[in-house]
């Protein structure tokens, strides 16, 4: 985290120590795929106690489940044995693409909890929201309507810990997909199966009307239409909005702007939320919201939002898992 106790002199001072910080979070974050997929492979995972593998591991064995419903059916009631569970999860470790993707999930509603608890705020009707739903704009209103009912559902998901492959967004479910059809490949009759799977999931599928996929048509109303960025405010926004308008205003992947909010992470939030736009008042606010401890550097209110763009595109983790 940045120490408040550094006082660069200059702009320059401010950008190297930014850089430098930066840098040592890349670090922490390029380990972290590596160490979650042995982790989340290990049987007895949840030995280590950590809530945020535990939660990455439900997920993708839900997620193996609703597959496996897909392909062999689960209408006798016996259900799928932990083995057969166990064969596809394994087989979603090695993707980097999927695994980022649930671990950022896992992060985003660890935020979402520690915002209810320490700021009472609704994990579903965000203040922003409930403004939202009654606003004259017809369109506005209308896919905020459509996200808080996402959201809705999205909490009661992960509060058993459920990853359903409809909500993933275009990449990931093209990626889970692929997964399977090179999984049952060598089994002629489970690999025409997976073509039809395939075809009826692709059938009904829609990025656009997921949660992520209405939470940018509710950001991306507000920006084009109000030039609003209140949803840049964690705690008038909820985490989700926030993150979402964090990565379409700074560029980011909305997986990497909310591994941007973990601690050891400072820098990169600091850079993201001036990227996105905001004055470095406004970043100082959204800095403490999400980490009351720590503190910017002195010399941050020089920094320009072009210069925070052009340092975190030098980042190795510029676009984030």
């Amino acid at each position: 985290m940045i120490d408040n106790a550094v006082h660069p002199a200059d702009t320059e001072s401010v950008e190297a120590l930014l850089r430098d910080e930066l840098a040592r979070g890349d670090a922490v974050a390029g380990s972290v795929l590596p160490i979650l997929r042995y982790l989340a492979g290990t049987p007895h995972s949840a030995l280590f106690g950590e809530e945020v593998l535990t939660r990455t591991r439900a997920m993708l064995a839900d997620l193996a489940g609703e597959i496996l419903d897909r392909l062999v059916g689960a209408g006798d009631g016996r259900g799928h044995s932990d083995g057969e569970i166990e064969v596809l999860t394994r087989a979603f470790l090695p993707s980097p693409v999927l695994l980022g993707h649930v671990h950022a999930l896992a992060l985003e509603w660890q935020l979402t909890e520690s915002l209810q608890a320490r700021a009472a705020l609704d994990p579903v009707a965000s203040p922003l929201l409930q403004g939202l739903v009654s606003c004259a704009d017809a369109d506005l209103r209308a896919a905020a309507l459509a996200f808080l009912a996402a959201q809705a559902r999205w909490c009661q998901v992960q509060r058993r810990m459920g990853l359903p492959l409809g909500e993933l967004p275009a990449p990931v479910f093209d990626e889970v997909l692929a997964i399977v059809r090179k999984l049952v490949a060598a089994e002629p009759t489970l690999a025409e199966r997976a073509r039809v799977v395939e075809a009826e999931a692709r059938s009904v599928y829609a990025a656009e009307t997921t949660r992520l996929g209405l939470a940018q048509r509710v950001v991306r109303g507000l920006r084009g239409s109000h030039g609003d960025v209140s949803a840049l405010r964690v705690t008038e926004a909820g985490a989700a909005l926030f993150l979402t308008a964090l990565a379409l205003g700074s560029g980011q992947t909305r997986d990497a702007a909310v591994v941007s909010t973990q601690e050891g992470q400072g820098a990169r939030l600091a850079l993201v939320l001036r990227a996105a736009g905001l004055e470095p008042g406004a970043v100082e606010e959204q800095f403490l919201a999400i980490h009351p401890q720590a503190a910017l550097p002195s010399g941050f209110e020089r920094l320009a939002a072009d210069h925070a763009t052009a340092i975190l595109s030098s980042s190795s983790g510029a676009t984030g898992a």
